[in-house]
C-alpha cells in the first residue's frame, strides 16, 4: 500500500491547492497565487512551505521558473489509487475521452492527419473544463514558464479563433508552434513564456494559422 508522506494541515492545504491547479488547468500555481488563495502576506511564505514539501518528498521545485512545482510519481500514484478508492462518481465522470497524440507534423499536411498520429491515450472526461480533440507532443523549453515542458503532452481544441492572451497551437508556413497569442491591429505577436526565446512577429501576408487551444497539459508521468 502506498502511503504518504505525513504533512502538516497547512502543507496539506497547499498539496490539494497544487493538485487541484494541475486537474483543472494542466500546470502548477505559481507561488503568488498560493500566497493569494491561502491569505499570506508574501509569495515567500508560500515558497517555506513549498521547500518543505519538497524535503518530505511530496513535489519536486524546478529552478529558474515561477511554475516550477511537479508532483512527484509515488504523490501522483497515491493521489491516483485514493482517487480509485474514494470515487462514487456519476456516469459522465466515468467517460473517458479518446485523444490521438499528434507527433512531428511535416510540413504543409493536416495536424490531424493519420501519419502524423504516434497513438491514442484515453483519459478522464473530467480532467478538462473545455473538451480537446488531440494531444501535442511539446518540443522545447519556450513555454517553461507557462508550466509547459519539453515532452510534455498539450490538450488541444481544434479553432481557427483566440483571444488575446490565449495559449495556441499555430502554424507559421511549414512548422507548428505554441505560444501565447496576441494581435494589434493586423499585426500578429506569438510570445514565449521564455525570456531566452524571442517573440515571433507575423506581419500581414505572412503565411499564418491557428489551428486551436491550449485546453489543459498532461505529464508523462500521469499516464504511466
Amino acid at each position: 500500500m502506498i502511503t504518504r508522506p505525513k504533512l502538516t494541515d497547512r502543507q496539506q492545504q497547499i498539496l490539494d491547492l497544487i493538485e487541484r491547479a494541475i486537474a483543472r488547468t494542466g500546470a502548477p500555481p505559481t507561488r503568488a497565487e498560493i500566497a493569494t488563495e491561502l491569505g499570506f502576506k508574501s509569495a515567500n511564505a508560500a515558497e517555506e512551505h513549498l521547500q518543505a514539501l519538497a524535503r518530505k518528498g511530496a513535489i519536486e521545485l524546478v529552478s529558474g521558473t515561477s511554475r516550477g512545482i511537479r508532483l512527484r510519481g509515488d504523490t501522483l500514484r497515491s493521489i491516483n489509487a485514493s482517487r480509485i478508492q474514494n470515487l462514487e462518481a456519476s456516469v459522465s465522470n466515468l467517460l473517458q475521452l479518446a485523444l490521438p497524440l499528434v507527433g512531428r507534423v511535416a510540413a504543409g499536411s493536416p495536424i490531424l492527419a493519420q501519419e502524423h498520429i504516434d497513438k491514442t491515450f484515453y483519459v478522464e472526461n473530467s480532467l478538462f473544463q473545455r473538451k480537446p480533440d488531440y494531444l501535442l507532443k511539446v518540443r522545447g523549453m519556450s513555454m517553461r514558464d507557462a508550466g509547459i515542458m519539453d515532452g510534455d503532452l498539450l490538450a488541444v481544441q481544434s479553432t481557427r479563433d483566440a483571444k488575446n492572451g490565449q495559449i495556441v497551437v499555430a502554424r507559421l508556413g511549414d512548422e507548428v508552434t505554441v505560444k501565447r497569442f496576441m494581435r494589434h491591429n493586423n499585426l500578429i505577436e506569438l510570445h514565449p513564456e521564455n525570456p531566452d526565446y524571442q517573440t515571433i512577429v507575423v506581419d500581414p501576408g505572412e503565411p499564418f494559422e491557428i489551428e486551436g487551444l491550449a485546453v489543459g497539459l498532461i505529464r508523462n508521468t500521469m499516464l504511466m
